[in-house]
């Protein structure tokens, strides 16, 4: 059977209309099914923010009930998605929480909530405070910056830098406080810069 371009086009849009009105016509009086599921976004409070993904700036509605997120999804409103989320955007609900077999939110159990090291040749992470571990990281920035900062190459040239140290820019982080982040490090002489963005 030879079949045109137009042909195909008929016949596909016959199909999936067939296929739809077949769907709804199996699923029985959708008001009586609806009902019968609680509504989980009843009485929360929605609260507007930026998703943590990437620095596009995509706009998130997260739904708030008794202290808990229970829902996040795409602000319509927002210019730069209208309402429209990527797989990571959509999949950001579960950073924080998760559903159990009742379908209640309950705190994702695998959500880092303190700071963790390791110790050089150590196979085991131990829990360490905020100002133990920034502290440390500042210490060891500053040695490391003392010890291989060159102010001139091997020709003379006025450099200001050190090769030893790298930064690597964050995706959870937006495009202005990467852009803080780019002008610290290069104050203190950082030239090795990269960004892991998956854009």
């Amino acid at each position: 059977m030879k079949l045109s371009r137009r042909g195909f086009l008929k016949l596909t849009g016959t199909a999936t209309a067939a296929a739809t009105l077949t769907s709804l016509s199996l699923q029985g009086d959708s008001k009586v099914e609806a009902a019968s599921y609680p509504v989980r976004l009843h009485y929360a409070k929605e609260i507007p923010t930026l998703c943590t993904f990437c620095g596009v700036g995509c706009g998130i509605l997260n739904y708030v009930k008794d202290g808990v997120i229970v829902n996040a999804e795409g602000d319509p409103d927002n210019p730069i998605n209208e309402g429209s989320l990527c797989s990571k955007g959509s999949s950001i609900y579960n950073l924080s929480y998760i559903y159990d077999e009742k379908g209640k939110p309950k705190p994702n159990p695998k959500r880092l909530t303190k700071p963790l090291y390791r110790a050089p040749g150590s196979d085991k992470w131990e829990e360490k405070d905020w100002d133990w571990m920034l502290n440390t990281i500042v210490q060891r920035i500053k040695d490391t910056r003392d010890r291989t900062f060159e102010e001139r190459d091997s020709n003379g040239v006025t450099v200001n830098r050190t090769q030893a140290i790298g930064w690597l820019g964050s995706a959870f982080c937006t495009n202005e406080e990467n852009y803080l982040f780019q002008k610290m490090a290069r104050a203190i002489g950082i030239i090795n810069i990269d960004h892991c963005a998956r854009l």
